[in-house]
């Protein structure tokens, strides 16, 4: 598979990578996962949790006659492990999403109980991800801080070698409980960050999979014989962090556009998000106007909400702020192609409001560690999205939690995302979550710009690929096709 960026460290625990999810998914499998329909559904357990009247008690029943690749045996203590592990580790980006836990017991060798403070709805969902992910306590033990380096999991493929900025490999897993459907010896994540190499590789048949196809590539890709395109709506999306008071030093915050939300909403009005995305996309993306996808069950009026395009508005609130105009911002990117045409794009389209935005290109685990340092004013950053709304919004916007790398800290929005945690009525979270949404675009911390397609290429003696809304390409079932896949 050529990989479009390079994942970060392959530890379910701190990792924030949508490329480690990528590689973690043959490795790491989770309690529950996700369907082509974005409905959760059991995994490494058996049943969706059960849950108390008062929301306050979980109970998971678990998979026996599971190992782990080590060998030893996958049990309720080890998920145990890892929940305390993602709730306690310093450098955890899992506490936020797992919750209010007051307690984790294992009852017996397949049942766990968790119990919370308060009842927290998004439970389930968030061991549908990273934080489901379980790993082996001999090897949490054994390898320590290391064991990114030689992660060791219950998955179809276990972890061989990573070679860094080039490629990780995973080699079928005898330990498997279901060793039978794993049709390939092993994966290679080859690391291809040009997407004209990944489209050339695809044609040339060196690579049977390639994830995040260019809108430039994909109308002549999907044309070609041999050649099959996987496409999927994301929960996710592309926006504009702003740092309002994160990191050490003061000159990346202590600023017009960090201090002052009328320079914050003047730049979400000066660009006309279905404009650029149809320009610089070629129509296949669309408008993003908050952390909720329009087709999530989640979604209102209030969270499909868009500001209007409106630049002699902007530039009324920049003269209102009191600002020098052209007012020069300095926005850091990944360097890929896409991203750099987009971010030319805003560049361009916002200075009519009077911006002048410097565009610093980085390579992706560069930006990425910028964004976790505050070492930026303002970056361009996407988010793959989570079925629900919690993982894209309160990791994002409460004070503390992991993603949280803006400063934002307002008591409106955290009492709407923290009620929206605890009532259990899909509806009535949905209406919570519509407030925050405007409460956000008021903020404009995070300035939502649009929403990416998931475009995955293959080849087509290859089959058993799947791409889901939650944005991560699934190999495990993948398979070569007798006779090249002839008929």
């Amino acid at each position: 598979m050529a990989l479009s960026s390079e994942p970060d460290r392959l530890d379910p625990t701190t990792s924030s990578s949508l490329y480690t999810r990528y590689v973690m998914q043959t490795m790491c499998q989770k309690l529950y996962d996700i369907d082509e329909n974005g409905e959760i559904t059991p995994m490494l357990a058996t049943k969706l949790p059960a849950i108390s009247k008062d929301g306050k008690t979980v109970r998971i029943p678990l998979k026996g006659g599971v190992k782990f690749a080590d060998g030893s045996d996958f049990d309720a203590e080890a998920v145990k492990t890892t929940i305390e592990r993602g709730l306690n580790l310093e450098e955890s980006s899992r506490a936020a999403e797992l919750g209010p836990i007051d307690d984790v017991t294992a009852l017996d060798d397949h049942t766990l109980e968790v119990t919370f403070e308060k009842p927290f709805a998004p439970f389930t969902a968030a061991l549908a991800d990273r934080a489901g992910m379980i790993m082996s306590p001999k090897a949490l033990k054994d390898e320590g801080d290391d064991f990114g380096d030689n992660p060791v999991c219950v998955g179809p493929f276990k972890f061989e070698k990573r070679i860094a900025q080039t490629s990780i490999k995973v080699v079928r897993d005898p330990n498997y409980y279901d060793a039978d459907k794993v049709h390939l010896d092993s994966i290679t994540y080859q690391i291809m960050t040009d997407a004209n190499i990944r489209a050339a590789n695809i044609r040339s048949g060196d690579v049977q999979v390639a994830d995040t196809i260019s809108p430039q590539d994909v109308d002549a890709l999907d044309e070609e014989t041999g050649i099959g395109l996987l496409q999927s709506n994301s929960l996710g999306y592309q926006g504009l962090t702003v740092n309002m008071g994160f990191g050490d030093n003061p000159e990346n915050f202590k600023t017009p556009l960090g201090q002052d939300p009328k320079v914050r909403r003047a730049l979400s009005m000066a660009i006309d998000r279905k404009a650029l995305v149809n320009t610089v996309f070629n129509g296949w993306f669309s408008p993003a106007c908050s952390g909720i996808a329009p087709d999530s069950p989640f979604a209102t009026e209030a969270s499909n909400d868009c500001v209007d395009y409106d630049p002699e508005g902007a530039k009324k609130l920049l003269k209102d702020a009191g600002v020098k105009v052209p007012l020069k911002v300095n926005m850091k990117v990944s360097n890929t192609q896409d991203t750099l045409r987009f971010a030319q794009a805003v560049q361009a389209a916002t200075k009519e409001a009077g911006f002048d935005i410097k565009v610093q290109p980085m390579e992706y685990t560069a930006l990425l560690d910028a964004q976790d340092r505050g070492d930026y004013e303002l970056l361009q950053l996407g988010w793959s999205g989570r079925v629900d709304p919690h993982g894209n919004l309160y990791t994002f916007h409460y004070p503390g939690a992991a993603n949280n790398v803006t400063g934002v800290d307002d008591d409106e929005l955290s009492d709407l995302l923290t009620r929206a945690s605890e009532v259990t009525d899909e509806s009535d979270r949905a209406e919570l979550y519509g407030k925050a949404s405007r409460r956000i675009a008021e903020i404009n911390s995070i300035i939502y710009l649009y929403r990416q397609k998931n475009l995955t290429a293959y080849t087509e003696n290859v089959a058993g690929i799947d791409v889901y809304s939650d944005g991560v390409v699934h190999l495990s079932g993948a398979g070569f096709l007798k006779n090249g896949g002839q008929q």
